[in-house]
């Protein structure tokens, strides 16, 4: 058994080509893989040997209660050794990687953390620009959704104040994040719906405040879905997709 380890993982927006060579090289050393559903599982492959525990954690679907991964990451690293849990995007950004690190740490495990591709850059891979020379200088990250799953009041502070917002875990909530932008009179901001981004069936939606509410409807964009309310939305294009190829490790 190797020594007792915990190594948080950012596995990157979704295309397994998007992970970091260093979480590649934590992959490859692991004993035990904690991975989340919106994980690529092309990227266990890297660490054939590991045993490999999918863990939930997706919005709007059954999932892994978070204090049972915590228990989990324990009791494997006593067991087995090294743990690596492998999170979507960056394990800091919107999820729960910094409770673990704690967690890990009280039971006398050491940990590494090795940040990820954010779903934050998904944007630019469809020509979204999140700063623009003469068009915005600055940008909001926030969720729609609080932890009770009631609507986050950054939502509000947003629509008002934002010149751009990102919205995490807003597919479900737009018509109340719409609701916000209109009560300011922001009707005529574009808006931008990235689906399953960097993903070969990503989708790109475009409208205005006004109109996005009758596109997402026409179009049913899918979870996990990223909400852009900002000027450099107008420039969406699917042009510039990722193409997703199946690859062998060796």
């Amino acid at each position: 058994m190797s020594d007792q380890k915990l190594t948080l993982v950012g596995a990157g927006p979704g295309d397994p080509d998007l992970i970091t060579v260093k979480g590649v090289k934590a992959l490859e050393q692991a004993d035990v893989v904690l991975y989340d559903s919106l994980v690529s599982k092309e990227l266990l492959r890297y660490a054939p040997c590991a045993e490999h525990i999918p863990v939930g954690k997706r919005a709007g679907k059954s999932s892994v209660p978070q204090q049972s991964i915590n228990q989990l990451i324990v009791e494997k690293a006593h067991s087995k050794g090294h743990v690596v849990r492998l999170k979507g995007g960056d394990p800091f950004v919107f999820g729960r990687g910094f409770e673990e690190i704690q967690f890990a740490q009280a039971h006398g495990i050491p940990t590494e953390v090795v940040i990820g591709i954010s779903s934050i850059m998904l944007p630019g891979l469809y020509n979204i620009p999140l700063t623009c020379r003469g068009v915005n200088q600055g940008f909001s990250i926030l969720t729609a959704t609080s932890a009770d799953g009631e609507v986050s009041g950054e939502v509000s502070k947003a629509a008002k104040h934002a010149s751009t917002a990102l919205i995490f875990m807003g597919l479900s909530k737009l018509d109340v994040v719409v609701a916000h932008y209109l009560k300011e009179g922001r009707g005529d901001l574009p808006v931008a719906i990235i689906s399953n981004g960097s993903l070969a069936e990503a989708q790109v939606i475009a409208g205005t405040v006004d109109s996005i509410l009758d596109e997402a409807s026409d179009q049913k964009p899918a979870s996990p879905a990223l909400l852009i309310f900002g000027e450099g939305a107008a420039f969406a294009t699917q042009s510039n997709q990722l193409s997703i190829k199946k690859h062998k490790v060796a």
